[in-house]
């Protein structure tokens, strides 16, 4: 086999303001061993292409062909003229490359306003006299949420713009709902995704695609995409793994899984992936792989022959957000609460300061998976090296540390490491944390 390409996906949809992380960390590995690799989130890429004046045209066209829509519907298909004029200086705006049209949406003429205006109570109390780019940007994500509305009842009943289809992936206990559902003609949401895929495939030409399932939101889609390289590039093998397969999937049985996907792996991705890429190279057997699921025989098997230790966490490397579409990221505001915001407002480089916790005690949670159990602090010396190397890379000083429990220990030590590394060069005033 010829020298691996891989090429790393989180399927619609996840957040709208900032990337998952997931496929930055195993692209950041990958760089490690010189193993080239490309990454997309699909699911920008799909709002953007569905949130925009073609996208908005398609969308129409398929709910006026629907029939018993609810008064809501009729009026923003009434109204069609004014949503498709504006869509895209409405998406600029919200990825901060238009500041100056707050002050238009703010006037409460400019957007077109149907049923999610009504729960609009007192903007002046959420947002006071100038907090003009808050309140239109909330403005603006109503707007978008009533585009929702009616994709969601006219298009594609699974729409959701931070999960698609995510009832079907919900409970693991049967794979026939999900099975059925991808026998069925793809939708329009689906075509997008399908024809931006292509264009990757193309001009990447991978010999793996891995799909990071962290929701069960992303599911279909992934498998949606798995059927479709399935059909049209047999050669390419396909891989899955991430937060969802790690609680979900741990008892997969189902062979009808493997109709569309040659791999899944469990726990940490790193070594699995490495296993995986060294079998399909031919240095390794299928039985030789570490915590991943295949078909053999035509059943399906859990291989974890693999006697290969986990990747030290302090050797997974620096996080890569390369590739990704930084700039395109939309900041929404949902709800008023700012105590919500961070997850939809704002682009965040995202960090674990610890592998797994150092807490395992919590009723709720499965202390027993080794991406938990296993706790492995890396030093801040090389948290603050990291930190600096994003900002270098992304020119976004903000971070969101994504621990399972984020340690006070390493809290504390990265602190410190901050104010020295200020005394030294002033460097502390660049983070935002």
């Amino acid at each position: 086999m010829s020298q691996a390409k891989l090429l790393l996906i989180t399927p619609p949809f996840t957040q709208l303001n900032t990337p998952y992380p997931a496929t930055t960390y195993i692209k950041g590995y990958l760089n490690t061993l010189g193993i080239p690799s490309f990454q997309a989130d699909l699911g920008i890429e799909v709002i953007l292409h569905l949130f925009s004046k073609e996208g908005l045209k398609q969308i129409f066209a398929q709910a006026k062909k629907q029939r018993n829509l609810s008064n809501n519907a009729l009026r923003i298909i009434i109204l069609e003229h004014s949503y498709v004029q504006i869509i895209e200086e409405v998406i600029t705006f919200l990825q901060h490359k238009n500041p100056t049209l707050a002050f238009t949406i703010c006037e409460r003429s400019f957007l077109p306003e149907a049923s999610r205006f009504e729960q609009i109570d007192d903007l002046e109390w959420s947002f006071g006299t100038i907090g003009v780019q808050d309140k239109a940007k909330y403005l603006a994500t109503l707007y978008l949420e009533d585009l929702g509305d009616l994709i969601s009842e006219a298009v594609d009943p699974y729409f959701g713009f931070s999960r698609y289809a995510e009832r079907l992936g919900m409970s693991a206990s049967s794979y026939d709902t999900l099975h059925s559902k991808l026998q069925e003609p793809v939708t329009l949401i689906d075509t997008i995704t399908l024809e931006l895929l292509d264009v990757l495939i193309q001009k990447e030409g991978p010999t793996l695609i891995c799909f990071s399932i962290p929701f069960p939101g992303n599911l279909y889609s992934a498998l949606r995409c798995g059927q479709f390289v399935k059909r049209n590039y047999p050669k390419i093998k396909i891989a899955m793994g991430g937060g969802y397969p790690n609680t979900e999937l741990r008892s997969l049985s189902d062979p009808r899984v493997f109709e569309v996907l040659d791999f899944i792996s469990l726990d940490d991705g790193e070594r699995p992936l490495r296993n995986i890429i060294e079998h399909l190279a031919g240095k390794k057997s299928i039985e030789q792989l570490k915590r991943t699921f295949c078909l053999v025989n035509q059943k399906v098997q859990y291989v974890n022959g693999s006697t290969d230790v986990d990747i030290s966490f302090h050797k997974t490397g620096t996080p890569d957000y390369s590739d990704l579409l930084l700039n395109d990221y939309l900041s929404v505001i949902e709800v008023t609460n700012s105590m919500h915001r961070l997850w939809s407002d704002g682009r965040w480089n995202k960090l674990t300061m610890a592998h797994g916790c150092y807490w395992k005690k919590c009723s709720f949670c499965d202390i027993s998976l080794d991406y938990i159990k296993n706790y492995e602090p890396i030093s801040a010396t090389i948290l603050c090296d990291r930190m600096e190397t994003l900002i270098n890379q992304t020119g976004v000083s903000g971070f969101h540390f994504v621990d399972e429990a984020a340690p006070p220990s390493i809290m504390k030590e990265l602190a410190l490491e901050l104010i020295k590394r200020k005394d030294e060069c002033d460097l502390v005033d660049q983070y935002s944390v």
